[in-house]
């Protein structure tokens, strides 16, 4: 999901994209982990001291965590439509996505299952083939994710709870005018509690801004950087 801006940030920055447990080529072992630790030894491996943390929607639920977490390895936050357990989902839309995507995996049913989350999170003026890409992630998400579940001992994430309040580095947060309310109002009460935060709206954008418009969302993130 970041490919599309990786060329254009990595001309003047030093940009990693991992792969978090259970996405794209990371598998998901039956084991206890928490996302924030993993991104914190991989930062340990690659010898960075201190980064600026940008995440998108599920990525920006665990920038959060190692912010709580790590805190000292955390230069900066760029949170795009963020996840956040800390709002209670009261949406009507979410909820009935929850549901129907829990029927469909529990009836084996994958691709509708993939089907059902693009149809969600991706705009219609999106490009085929970026849909058609982004189902191929969303369906590999869910391969990795269902063989972990069939383990015997299935992996264990750590659940890494978060005080926006204790935030105490400089945060942008970002929202998509064209997003589910859920995660509108996330980015509203994040902005709000996280001291000094700042807020920007895209009236253009859905939920994933890096693949809606590559080129604006890396004009974004190189205006944040540069200041």
């Amino acid at each position: 999901m970041w490919a599309p801006v990786l060329t254009t940030l990595a001309a003047s920055h030093r940009v990693v994209a991992p792969d978090l447990r259970g996405f794209g080529e990371s598998p998901l072992p039956g084991e206890a982990y928490a996302d924030a630790d993993d991104v914190a030894h991989l930062l340990d491996e690659l010898g960075i001291e201190r980064a600026t943390v940008v995440g998108s929607s599920f990525g920006g639920r665990v920038a959060l965590e190692l912010a709580t977490r790590h805190p000292e390895r955390v230069e900066s936050l760029v949170l795009l439509c963020t996840a956040y357990r800390g709002l209670e989902v009261t949406d009507p839309v979410v909820l009935a996505f929850g549901e129907r995507e829990d029927a469909l995996l529990e009836a084996g049913d994958v691709e509708g299952a993939v089907a059902l989350n693009v149809a969600l999170w991706v705009q219609p003026v999106v490009p085929q083939e970026v849909r058609e890409d982004v189902a191929r992630m969303q369906r590999r998400a869910f391969e990795v994710q269902l063989a972990a579940d069939a383990l015997d001992q299935g992996p264990r994430p750590e659940r890494v709870e978060v005080d926006p309040t204790s935030v105490s580095v400089p945060t942008l947060v970002v929202a998509g005018a064209l997003d589910v309310a859920h995660h509108r109002d996330i980015a509203t009460l994040l902005a709000r509690e996280i001291p000094g935060a700042e807020y920007v709206e895209l009236d253009w954008a859905g939920h994933f801004p890096s693949i809606e418009r590559p080129d604006e969302t890396a004009a974004l993130l190189l205006g944040r950087l540069a200041r």
